[in-house]
């Protein structure tokens, strides 16, 4: 018998079938031809001589399933149901959309590092630092990748070689194990710690500056609380010992709200505006947590050492991108009037959005499973979370949906896989996905997304039977 692998089409058959065209115009020949030899490859492999591969309407199906699969980017739009405001292993905070709109049109050409009034070059460190110091008060500002290395850039310049005190109390750890010590020391300063884990005095920070003092870093705890016998100075105590003594201080803010009448109810914390007004000499914080906007380190404050950061070599290895540039700009810019920064950054919004109003987004969009499913879904009320290192421990009234009667892990591995990612959380044998990080649209997309992922399971089910 003739080895009916022999009558396989040939790769020009294949590429002369009449739906390759489109493909090729999109994904390139190369990668087309690619596809078919892996289709053609495994057909050969396969042995059974009655193999429903072989036909060239099997073997193109094959290549467009592999074209399909190669194309797919890693990095994809997923929809939270964690509860979880700034989640981090999700993008932390969701873009404006006038941010996002930007970033598209500064993909293209555009003035980064051009005086449009001079037809020189320009800086890209001018961008952003106008709205920055319009909305804080800072004397200049400039825009770092992100916020660690803000902070890495102010002790590198004010402090290199020389000791920085930090309290024990704040010597914290943030995400991927990176240590406040680590990154002073990487930086090129010596770490001396003062006080006590649990408190902190002025006096022990006068204790502690002699002629080998370079700076004095306040570090917000914002991923972890102390509580009970617990204590350390104003930030205006301590901006004025740096004052009398001659020592520059800076302010890590972590997360970096604003203004706190942003967040009405929520824990007191310290923001930009009144980390600046208490007289430090320059504050850092984050562009993606609280301020809702793109990854980036922000660095306001004092005129002159804002210049002196401008001038050092390592703001090179530490440059922000143009179209974050552009994103920031467009974020601070809905600052300007409160109300319209409530309504227009995601982040805020979720954050402000009434428990009441949440669970009526849920009620509405509730998913109904299929029957054969066995799965029951609830409205439930739950707890969320803001996330990104702010307000440890604060937990948001939230509602959401309980699915139950089901392999949960299955569940949840089904709705990663899906066209549309739904990430949600298990809880006491429950897949909950929590409606406060779903906002508007994405609350009945993700309704549709858990649905399909029922109806895949139960049709597994079927078929196992």
């Amino acid at each position: 018998m003739t080895d009916p692998r022999r009558r396989l089409p040939s790769m020009d058959a294949l590429l002369g079938a009449p739906e390759v065209a489109p493909w090729i115009d999109r994904y390139g020949r190369e990668t087309v031809k690619d596809s078919l030899r892996r289709a053609l490859d495994r057909a050969r492999a396969d042995a059974d001589p009655d193999s429903e591969r072989r036909g060239p309407d099997d073997l193109l199906r094959a290549a467009e399933r592999d074209l399909e699969a190669r194309s797919r980017p890693s990095l994809r739009r997923v929809l939270n149901g964690t509860g979880v405001v700034l989640h981090t292993n999700l993008g932390r905070a969701p873009l404006a959309d006038v941010a996002g709109r930007a970033q598209a049109e500064a993909a293209g050409y555009g003035n980064v590092e051009l005086s449009l009034a001079t037809g020189r070059r320009g800086s890209r460190y001018d961008h952003c630092s106008e709205v920055v110091c319009e909305l804080t008060g800072a004397g200049a500002a400039i825009i770092a990748n992100n916020n660690a290395a803000a902070v890495a850039l102010v002790v590198n310049e004010l402090a290199r070689g020389r000791e920085v005190l930090v309290s024990r109390g704040e010597l914290v750890e943030i995400g991927g194990t990176f240590r406040i010590p680590d990154v002073v020391g990487r930086s090129g300063g010596r770490l001396r710690e003062v006080g006590t884990t649990n408190r902190t005095r002025v006096s022990d920070y006068a204790a502690a500056i002699d002629e080998s003092t370079g700076l004095i870093l306040r570090v917000h705890p914002s991923n972890y609380r102390v509580e009970g016998f617990s204590a350390r100075p104003p930030l205006a105590a301590l901006a004025s010992l740096a004052r009398e003594r001659g020592i520059p201080v800076a302010h890590d803010l972590g997360s970096g709200l604003l203004d706190a009448d942003l967040l009405p109810g929520f824990p007191e914390g310290p923001t930009a505006r009144g980390s600046l007004a208490a007289g430090v000499d320059l504050a850092t914080w984050s562009g993606d947590k609280l301020l809702g906007g793109p990854q980036a380190g922000i660095i306001a404050g004092d005129a002159a050492l804002i210049a002196r950061l401008r001038r050092n070599p390592l703001l090179r290895a530490f440059r922000v991108d143009k179209t974050t540039l552009a994103a920031l700009e467009a974020t601070l810019m809905l600052y300007r009037d409160s109300d319209l920064a409530v309504r227009r950054v995601p982040a805020l919004r979720m954050l402000r959005e009434p428990a009441e109003a949440v669970e009526a987004r849920a009620a509405a969009a509730r998913p109904e499973p299929p029957p054969r499913s066995g799965a029951r879904v609830d409205v439930i009320r739950t707890e969320a979370m803001v996330g990104g290192g702010a307000f440890p421990g604060f937990a948001i009234p939230s509602a959401g949906w309980a699915v139950t009667g089901i392999d949960v892990e299955r569940l949840a591995a089904e709705c990663r896989g899906g066209p549309v990612p739904l990430i949600g959380r298990i809880e006491r044998a429950a897949f909950i996905v929590d409606v406060r990080t779903l906002p508007g649209e994405e609350t009945a997309r993700a309704a549709d997304a858990l649905a399909s992922a029922l109806d895949r399971l139960a049709d597994a089910g079927r078929r196992d039977v």
